[in-house]
């Protein structure tokens, strides 16, 4: 059955430093705060937290989708928490981050879907740490443009979008969401001059053609980074993992993905949308094209 596919060799994960990461933790249950990376049973999570990293996720814990690829909670959410934008900066600066990456549950109860939120935890991250560049990973919003306009408003250098799969699996995947929906956001993000950014998973049951369309979608609409990886499954109760795509194939599509103009792809088995966001900026900055394959 493919859901008890073996797990290949390549998606084996090295030990981690379990200080390091109760560390992480102590200080994250200390200022009350949620990250994507637990939450989501992020793979790179002894990679990242060592290192001092973390993908913030604000407006509670609690998402109002329920999609069946993700092991966010799901149900019915808390009240906002108006004082966790200000956390969110506080923890910032007591890592000393450079880079700040911010995503969300979706929140479809909220008026503004939380967009407001997302404005109140930049311009709290800009105020502790100036200096520092600030990546946001949002829900589409219902397709709201106001609430979109007031997350593009805060000016935040990088926003980003995760698509997650072909638009024929929506239905099994992510069935709230749409996938021209979600192209819109990206294109109006991008319009309006802010470097946008996007994720595939793929082992879903995608076809090779179908995802290259799904990346020429994304170039269609002005999208600057691109990136591909693994989907593993979080639990029974998940979707199953159709097919283990092998490294040199993920290789390839980035390569292919670098042709289509992309200013940045990280293409490789275990890649998340905010893993080395930091370098991936700094790689975006650079002349010329960047892939990375540094998760493998």
């Amino acid at each position: 059955m493919p859901g008890y596919l073996r797990k290949p060799p390549w998606l084996m994960t090295r030990l981690r430093d379990d200080d390091a990461v109760m560390r992480m933790r102590r200080l994250l249950a200390s200022h009350a705060l949620h990250t994507v990376c637990e939450s989501a049973m992020c793979p790179n999570v002894g990679k990242c937290f060592p290192k001092g990293t973390a993908t913030f996720m604000i407006l509670g814990g609690v998402c109002t989708r329920s999609c069946r690829f993700c092991a966010v909670g799901k149900g019915r959410p808390e009240p906002l928490d108006e004082e966790e934008p200000r956390r969110v900066a506080e923890a910032a600066r007591a890592l000393a981050l450079r880079h700040v990456v911010v995503t969300s549950v979706t929140r479809d109860d909220l008026p503004d879907g939380g967009a407001s939120h997302f404005a109140r935890t930049i311009a709290e991250v800009r105020s502790l740490l100036p200096e520092a560049t600030i990546e946001v990973l949002i829900p589409d919003f219902q397709g709201s443009e106001p609430a979109l306009r007031r997350v593009i408003e805060s000016a935040p250098d990088i926003i980003g979008h995760n698509v997650e799969t072909v638009p024929r699996l929506y239905p099994l995947v992510r069935p709230q969401a749409i996938y021209n929906r979600s192209l819109k956001v990206l294109r109006q993000a991008a319009e309006a001059g802010i470097r946008t950014k996007s994720g595939l998973m793929l082992g879903l049951g995608e076809e090779r053609e179908e995802t290259l369309q799904v990346l020429r979608d994304l170039r269609g609409v002005g999208l600057a980074m691109v990136t591909l990886g693994q989907y593993l499954r979080p639990s029974l109760a998940h979707l199953e993992v159709q097919r283990y795509v092998r490294p040199e194939e993920f290789q390839e599509l980035g390569e292919m993905a670098m042709q289509m103009g992309f200013a940045y792809v990280a293409s490789a088995p275990l890649v998340r949308s905010s893993f080395n966001a930091e370098e991936a900026l700094a790689g975006l900055r650079k002349p010329g094209h960047r892939t990375d394959a540094s998760a493998l």
